[in-house]
């Protein structure tokens, strides 16, 4: 199981008029889905800055991916995007990615601007959960996102968690597949990835 499937705690609703755009993570539906952390920089106990940016073990799990697909990824044929790589999915629909892949042919260079990409990834690749599970719970929260992707034209959804240390990989053709993380993972072509060995080996206290 990737988490249980019951929906968190009701927090009481602040309006929205009320929150900083800035705070908001992704918009799926129409809803606007805010950063962990974010009533507390309301509640001015944490500072804006201090919400913004990845765990330690978020980055170096990212980290790690990321030199596997520089090392081996055709960069002629693709791009690989990071830091909260935007995607415009349609008017009511704004997401957020940890890697995306895109191929060069899907995302060329007249659709590089400054807004959000339009066109889909080729893998979405997501390292834990940046907002706050605000009457959702993770796996309803991960699920809808995923669909969204997979109906934008994304490939595979690859999502590494490190709560349960589970990896979830979703493709179009409804094969959704749960696994532990400490076994190999193919992103693409060939390319693989094992997260728990590698925080194994390394020494990490969550391997």
């Amino acid at each position: 199981m990737i988490a249980s499937p019951g929906p968190r705690k009701v927090l009481p609703k602040i309006p929205a008029k009320n929150i900083p755009s800035v705070l908001i993570h992704e918009i799926i539906d129409g809803k606007p889905l805010y950063r962990k952390g974010y009533r507390e920089v309301l509640a001015k106990t944490r500072k804006i800055e201090d919400i913004m940016g990845s765990s330690s073990l978020q980055f170096f799990i990212i980290d790690y991916i990321l030199r596997i697909l520089y090392r081996n990824v055709n960069d002629e044929k693709y791009i690989i995007a990071t830091n909260e790589a935007g995607l415009h999915v349609d008017r009511r629909n704004n997401l957020a990615g940890d890697i995306l892949i895109f191929d060069k042919d899907i995302l060329t260079i007249d659709k590089i601007n400054k807004h959000y990409s339009n066109v889909p990834p080729k893998i979405s690749i997501e390292i834990d959960l940046d907002i706050e599970l605000e009457g959702l719970s993770e796996y309803s929260y991960i699920s809808l996102k995923t669909r969204k992707l997979l109906e934008f034209g994304a490939e595979k959804v690859i999502w590494f968690l490190s709560e349960s240390k589970n990896i979830m990989i979703a493709t179009p053709q409804n094969n959704w597949e749960i696994q532990d993380w400490d076994k190999d993972v193919e992103i693409f072509e060939g390319i693989i990835c094992n997260v728990g060995k590698y925080l194994r080996e390394k020494g990490s206290e969550f391997a």
